[in-house]
């Protein structure tokens, strides 16, 4: 136990009714729908980083946030977990997320980082014993640090290539050791900011032959877990390689390794991409990559990777349509990668913030379910299609331009446009949001 979270109980359902801020409205973990529970549906996990390792900072000012556990040493490392798992208690959340530098400090040398790292996974592992929480996934931090600045597997110069590999190597480690469910790479530096002194060719290639040899290690040491990989466009370097999940399935496929990694998905990162979250989420289902995801949405007025909670239903209703579709989660789940806004100092800032969020997210995944269940949204696509069922239009796939030529001249082809009914559709969708 710690002081930080003085005062604050345990987050309870109350139902919508309730009026104290201390509770979940929508969100009851035992509340069972087909057969699961919404906490087995939902399967929420706290970004460590974003709650207990970022100070506050942004790109025009420096840290706003004064926690008692910040610094360098072993023992401050220790204090943090206490206070995270202090909170996992307080919210029940099932699951929980990490980076290597979010959980122990920078050593002088590999090793003692490698050491440091072994110790808190055995810290980490016993607060976790205590609190039944789990881990959703682990992921090295290949990115902060000024070795990253030109990337990690991409980066010209090799031995940082290597110092990156066993800088994985550990990660991966201390996600089995913990039960950790999957294993995420997030290249934030894999990427250019020029191409006068970039070799494109090159740098992909050394990111294929990476993430072979962590799919490779993944095997070797039995992690039964998922591999994903997580797009993101655009900021902090010019271009990034894994701009989008559509870049990504392309990337797989040169390499083969299409049937080894699937995604994880941040809502943030797909509209820096251009493109809806469903949009990604439904990409992803369709070429059988879709993992995991990362809850939080962008200011769309700042142009940036903000990191918000959610807090739109229609959004958040939306996106697990599309992983309701897909069958659900099964070793993914729904990460929070959000954090406070600079002037939230206080202990119950975070705490209400990630209340807030799964009170919008259970919401969000009831109506998706409602809608899925209500079936008027899949008929009307499948109406829309129905003309490609026929026998002769399943065989037109497979004819020559020549002969599809005949068939419309002889056949007087003649096509009428047919309406997409786009309102009518999101009509439906405000019928259960």
């Amino acid at each position: 136990m710690t002081d930080f979270f003085k005062d604050i109980p345990a987050i309870t359902y109350q139902g919508a009714d309730s009026t104290n801020e201390f509770a979940y409205r929508h969100y009851d973990p035992n509340e069972m729908l087909d057969g699961k529970s919404m906490a087995d549906h939902l399967r929420f996990a706290v970004a460590y980083w974003h709650s207990f390792a970022w100070p506050g900072g942004d790109p025009f000012g420096g840290p706003t946030f004064e926690r008692p556990w910040f610094g360098d040493t072993m023992e401050l490392a220790k204090m943090k977990a206490d206070v995270a798992f202090e909170m996992f208690r307080i919210l029940g959340q099932p699951y929980y997320c990490w980076h290597d530098a979010d959980v122990r400090p920078e050593g002088a040398t590999m090793a003692e980082s490698r050491s440091r790292m072994e110790e808190m996974t055995d810290y980490l592992g016993l607060k976790m014993e205590s609190t039944g929480t789990k881990l959703l996934w682990g992921t090295a931090n290949l990115f902060s640090h000024r070795r990253f600045m030109a990337g990690a597997a991409t980066n010209p110069d090799p031995e940082v290539f290597a110092y990156s590999a066993a800088t994985v190597k550990y990660c991966m480690d201390a996600t089995l050791k913990l039960g950790g469910e999957n294993y995420v790479l997030w290249g934030g530096r894999e990427g250019y900011e020029t191409l006068l002194n970039t070799d494109l060719k090159r740098e992909r290639e050394q990111a294929g032959s990476f993430l072979c040899l962590t799919v490779d290690y993944a095997k070797k040491i039995g992690f039964k877990g998922n591999i994903l990989i997580e797009p993101k466009p655009q900021e902090p370097t010019k271009h990034q390689y894994d701009y989008d999940v559509a870049t990504v399935y392309g990337f797989l496929k040169d390499f083969g390794l299409e049937k080894e990694v699937k995604v994880n998905i941040e809502q943030g990162h797909a509209i820096l991409a251009g493109h809806s979250f469903e949009h990604e989420l439904a990409t992803a289902a369709a070429l059988g990559i879709l993992g995991s995801i990362d809850m939080n949405r962008n200011d769309y007025q700042s142009g940036w990777d903000t990191d918000q909670f959610p807090n739109s239903v229609p959004e958040v209703a939306l996106a697990y349509y599309e992983i309701l579709k897909n069958g659900g989660f099964t070793t993914g789940g729904t990460n929070f990668d959000a954090k406070l806004r600079r002037q939230s100092l206080d202990p119950q800032d975070l705490i209400l913030a990630h209340a807030g969020a799964f009170d919008i997210c259970a919401r969000g995944y009831k109506a998706a379910a409602a809608m899925l269940k209500d079936g008027s949204l899949e008929k009307a696509r499948e109406a829309r299609y129905a003309g490609w069922d026929t026998p002769e239009a399943k065989a037109m796939l497979c004819l020559s331009l020549e002969e599809i030529a005949e068939r419309v001249e002889r056949d007087n082809v003649q096509p009428e446009p047919v309406s997409g009914r786009q309102e009518r559709l999101e009509n439906i969708v405000s019928r259960f949001v």
